[in-house]
């Protein structure tokens, strides 16, 4: 206990600093793995979110063409780095969902740019509108979409 004692100004406040960055840095990588862990548990279907985004992916990969993998790699240019992959795989695995319901011949930038819509979380549709004006997109075709 004496040792306890002799924390005192600087070394104190350098202590509680760390302590207090440290629980916050896991509160938010356990957050995030918490996320990614429910995405990974099976359905009714016994094939959880992820392993359905990968079966869409594989099944339409032949259908991307250069145009709309430039085009894909634009819209998520805004992302962060770090979570931009994840985001490409997962809005690509929406568009493969629609491009199989569908019977695409190829992945379209009509097709391209629903399937973004309806993949992005609503909080980030001014984001993508705002990317969308930057490409010169005219958006009214999609309005629907963003409701």
């Amino acid at each position: 206990m004496n040792g306890l004692s002799n924390l005192e100004g600087w070394f104190l406040w350098f202590i509680l600093f760390w302590v207090v960055v440290l629980i916050t840095l896991m509160g938010i990588g356990g957050f995030f793995m918490f996320r990614k862990f429910l995405k990974a548990l099976p359905k009714k279907d016994g094939k959880s979110d992820l392993d359905w985004q990968k079966y869409y992916l594989d099944k339409t990969i032949h259908l991307w063409g250069d145009d709309a993998k430039e085009l894909l790699n634009e819209l998520v240019s805004p992302v962060p780095d770090i979570f931009r992959q994840v985001a490409k795989e997962k809005i690509a695995g929406t568009i493969g969902e629609i491009a199989l319901k569908e019977k695409a011949k190829s992945i379209t930038n009509d097709l391209l740019i629903r399937g973004y819509i309806i993949a992005t979380p609503k909080r980030d549709h001014k984001f993508l509108r705002k990317k969308l004006d930057e490409l010169n997109i005219d958006v009214t075709p999609f309005e629907h979409y963003f409701e």
